[in-house]
């Protein structure tokens, strides 16, 4: 199946593990998680395509398996990567869904939270729109926070992590920028913490 495909596909906007309120765009970059219901984990990272450019159709085109390398020169080394997210918060608070939660996006890589490994097995990832040398917005705060409240009642989610986080020395992001204390305060009633 194409990302265009993939894409196309349609999907119940009322199935448990896609939320209302996001634009969907399927990614083909997905698979069955081993255990579904052990979901405890939200990794929270940062991108912009290309670099440092806001706005554009290019993470969609990356997390759909369309991303032209010829569109830009930062693209050919990323064109034929498999990765996607389950969300994508942009720099005005639209919220896109790229995969069920139900189901395991390859957003973390090589990654480890404590003693278990692989966390895309057990953790939703959220990408906000940014660089890591600009804040992040008002507007994508409150839609995190709003977004994880939601998620918090379909998965026992128990921790916030960067990809930082469970990825050091491999990922920077969130990044510096990122505002942990802020969100842990939207959050304060969840019981959600982070492990770190």
């Amino acid at each position: 199946m194409t990302g265009e495909q993939a894409a196309a596909r349609p999907v119940a906007p009322d199935s448990a593990g896609w939320l209302p309120g996001a634009r969907v765009v399927v990614s083909p970059h997905q698979d069955e998680r081993p255990d579904p219901a052990g979901v405890d984990l939200l990794v929270v990272h940062h991108i912009s395509l290309p670099a440092g450019q806001f706005h554009g159709d290019a993470i969609e085109r990356l997390f759909t398996g369309t991303l032209d390398p010829a569109a830009h020169p930062d693209f050919v080394a990323i064109a034929g990567l498999r990765v996607s997210a389950h969300f994508l918060i942009r720099r005005r608070g639209e919220l896109l869904q790229f995969v069920d939660t139900r189901r395991r996006a390859w957003h973390a890589g090589v990654s480890r939270l404590g003693d278990r490994e692989r966390c895309n097995d057990f953790s939703i990832g959220v990408e906000l729109e940014g660089d890591g040398e600009h804040p992040f917005t008002a507007l994508q705060y409150r839609r995190l926070a709003s977004l994880t409240r939601l998620l918090c009642r379909r998965h026992p989610l128990r921790w916030l992590a960067g990809h930082s986080d469970i990825a050091p020395g491999r990922k920077t992001d969130p990044g510096p920028f990122f505002d942990w204390p802020r969100l842990l305060s939207a959050l304060e009633d969840t019981g959600l913490s982070r492990p770190f």
